[in-house]
């Protein structure tokens, strides 16, 4: 027997809305669910609501984000595991949806939800009403020039367009969105029985799979470094073991993407040595087949998605000799933090209306008790005590 269901973890670090997504989860759960948030050398500011479902690790010198994820994992009593980013909103029922769907497909799988764009925040101009979309602090008011009454207007909107349901590599590798995978007959075959569809890797922001199988494919090694090629890493040694990667239509998160720098950027710090160290280790365990779990070479998975997005005939057959030679690049390119777009979407500016009106009550039940735990170097602190 499990303690719990669902343990959701949470590594942060310098992460403005941590506070924001655990009040989201703790909203729309409905199964025995908890949420173990790891505050990687940084508390959280603004606090984390107190809650009997919500634990808490401090860690004084950041760790990274691979271990902080694997220690929230540590702590875990559940069935399940979610790892997800500390900017994400939750459809309604996600986690029971998501238990659902395990039951159906079976617990070899490593699953996550539809993706879409999470609408988190407007600039607003408060002497002349003047909007902005999401992004760096404004230095002034684009109509009235005012600087001092600028300020975020929280959104909180998981938007309906566009919505991201398979994802694969190029031969980097890097991570790539795979639309095109999505317009074939077996996906939507899938998708019309199961709602459950097949997906050759993953984005990275948010994936589930049961506690064991994290532990036994060590889904975050920290070989790889703090960051980078995480959805690659859980996807790929989900598939060479036997077991599959799918898409649950069945619900969705959202998720914020930070891509234009300033104090919109990333709260880990991330260089192009980093990011090439993590794709450096995956090429070397998995183009060159030397993962020791493995009972399909890699070759093997960019068959069963051919033709695959950034692929040639020629980079599939060097692949199946083992002889792969890989392409030079001038830097890093961080993909999976590239925000998909509709195809006819225009830039915003933080003047439209959301497409949905499912923006999040963050209201907790005061009549609750307030506990849960809190971790600090590994001593326990019960807030009931």
């Amino acid at each position: 027997m499990f303690a719990k269901d669902l343990s959701i973890l949470i590594p942060a670090r310098n992460e403005m809305f941590l506070a924001h997504t655990i009040e989201d989860i703790l909203t729309n759960i409905e199964a025995d669910t908890e949420v173990i948030a790891v505050l990687d050398g940084q508390w959280a500011d603004p606090p984390i609501p107190q809650h009997e479902r919500v634990n808490v690790v401090y860690v004084p010198k950041s760790i990274g984000q691979r271990a902080a994820t694997n220690l929230a994992c540590k702590l875990s009593k559940a069935k399940y595991v979610m790892k997800c980013d500390a900017h994400c909103s939750f459809d309604k029922g996600f986690d029971r949806k998501m238990i659902e769907a395990f039951k159906l497909a079976g617990d070899h799988v490593t699953m996550t939800p539809t993706m879409r764009n999470l609408w988190a925040f407007s600039w607003k101009c408060y002497s002349c009403g003047w909007k902005k979309y999401q992004g760096p602090t404004p230095q002034k008011c684009d109509d009235c020039g005012d600087t001092e009454h600028i300020k975020r207007k929280i959104m909180w909107v998981g938007k309906e367009k566009p919505q991201s349901n398979s994802y694969c590599f190029d031969v980097e590798p890097h991570f790539q969105y795979f639309n095109e995978y999505t317009k074939r007959p077996e996906y939507r075959k899938d998708l019309e029985d199961t709602g459950l569809t097949e997906t050759m890797s993953l984005q990275g922001s948010c994936w589930m799979l049961t506690r064991d199988k994290y532990r036994e494919l060590n889904v975050c090694d920290e070989n790889f470094g703090s960051w980078g090629s995480q959805g690659i890493e859980v996807a790929v040694k989900t598939w060479l073991s036997g077991g599959q990667v799918l898409v649950n239509h069945n619900t969705w998160y959202a998720h914020m993407f930070r891509t234009q720098g300033g104090d919109f950027g990333f709260p880990y710090p991330i260089s192009s040595k980093d990011q090439d160290k993590a794709k450096q280790f995956a090429k070397d365990l998995f183009f060159n087949n030397n993962w020791d779990k493995q009972i399909q070479p890699l070759s093997w998975l960019v068959e069963k998605f051919w033709p695959v997005k950034g692929w040639s005939e020629e980079d599939l057959i060097m692949l199946k000799a083992n002889n792969f030679e890989f392409k030079e690049v001038a830097a890093a390119i961080n993909t999976t933090e590239i925000e998909p777009r509709p195809e006819d979407d225009q830039p915003l500016t933080g003047t439209e209306e959301p497409t949905n009106t499912e923006s999040k009550s963050k209201t907790r039940d005061n009549n609750k008790p307030v506990l849960g735990s809190i971790y600090y170097f590994g001593k326990r602190f019960d807030l009931d005590n």
